[in-house]
C-alpha cells in the first residue's frame, strides 16, 4: 500500500501528515497529489493562517520509494520524468503558497524527504533528528530543489559533500546555519510547531504573503527591482484593512484583531 496525506485541522493550522510507517514515510504519487490538492483548498479558505507538515510515526520522510524506481526504470524515462514533474509541481506549489508551511522533522529527513523539509519557510527539528541527501547512494543526483535551497545557505564545498558523501547531517549543523529555524526536544517538534503557527497566525495576512514573496525574489532582483517591490508591497498593507487595523491598534495600546 502507497503512503497517504491525512489532513487534520487545529484551529488556524492544517496539518498535513505523510504516512506510512512501514517505509518511513517515502513518497507516492498519491501523496504528492494529496498535498498540492490540500494547499489549492487551504488557500482559499481565510480561516487558514498556516499550515504543518511532519510525517508518521516518528520519521519525517524517507524520500522516493527505491522499489518505485526501479519499476520506472523499467518502465522507460517518461514514467520517472512524469513522477519528478509532479514532485517538482508540489515544490513550486509550496514556494507560491501565500501563507506558512512550517516542516515539523522528527528521525529522518533523507534524500526528497529533506528536500521537502527545505522547501517548507520554517524547519522546527528534534534535536536527534537527521537529514541526509542520500541520492549519491544509488548513483543518482538531487531532487526537489534541494540544490537550489542548500546553495543559497551553505558554502559550496559543504554542500557538495553534503551531496557526494551522503552522510547525515546533525540538526545543531542546520541551525547553525539557518536552515532550521527551531530546535526542539524529542518528541515534540510538532508541538512546537504548532505553537509557531499560532504565532504566525496572528499576524495580518497580507503582511505575512508579502514577506514571503519579497524574500523568495530578492535574490532574483537588482536592487532598484526589489524597491520597487517592497513599495508595492507596503503601500497595498498600508492602505489594505489590517494596516489600518494596525495602526488603530498601536494608537489604542492594545493587540491588533487582523482579519
Amino acid at each position: 500500500m502507497p503512503s497517504e496525506l491525512l489532513t487534520e485541522r487545529r484551529g488556524t493550522t492544517l496539518v498535513l501528515t505523510i504516512s506510512d510507517p512501514a517505509s518511513r514515510n517515502t513518497l507516492s504519487a498519491q501523496v504528492i497529489a494529496a498535498g498540492i490538492e490540500a494547499l489549492g483548498v487551504a488557500e482559499a479558505d481565510p480561516e487558514v493562517r498556516c499550515v504543518v507538515l511532519q510525517g508518521a510515526g516518528g520519521h519525517f520522510c524517507a524520500g522516493g520509494n527505491v522499489q518505485g524506481l526501479v519499476e520506472r526504470r523499467a518502465a522507460g524515462e517518461a514514467a520517472q520524468r512524469r513522477m519528478l514533474d509532479h514532485l517538482h509541481h508540489w515544490v513550486e506549489t509550496m514556494a507560491s503558497y501565500p501563507k506558512p508551511i512550517v516542516a515539523a522533522v522528527e528521525g529522518a529527513a533523507a534524500g526528497a524527504g529533506f528536500s521537502l523539509a527545505l522547501a517548507c519557510d520554517l524547519v522546527v527539528a528534534a534535536d536527534d533528528a537527521r537529514f541526509v541527501m542520500s541520492h549519491a547512494k544509488l548513483g543518482l543526483s538531487p531532487d526537489g530543489g534541494a540544490t537550489a535551497r542548500l546553495a543559497e545557505a551553505l558554502p559550496p564545498a559543504l554542500v557538495k559533500r553534503m551531496l557526494w558523501l551522503a552522510e547525515p547531517v546533525a540538526t545543531a549543523t542546520l541551525f547553525d546555519h539557518g536552515l532550521v529555524a527551531m530546535v526542539s526536544l524529542p518528541g515534540s517538534a510538532l508541538a512546537d510547531a504548532l505553537i509557531l503557527a499560532d504565532r504566525l497566525a496572528a499576524l495580518a495576512p497580507g503582511a505575512v504573503a508579502s514577506v514571503k514573496e519579497l524574500v523568495a525574489q530578492a535574490p532574483r532582483r537588482a536592487l532598484v527591482e526589489q524597491l520597487g517591490a517592497e513599495r508595492d508591497h507596503f503601500l497595498a498593507n498600508l492602505f489594505g484593512a489590517d494596516g489600518g487595523e494596525g495602526l488603530r491598534a498601536f494608537v489604542e495600546k492594545r493587540a491588533p484583531r487582523f482579519s
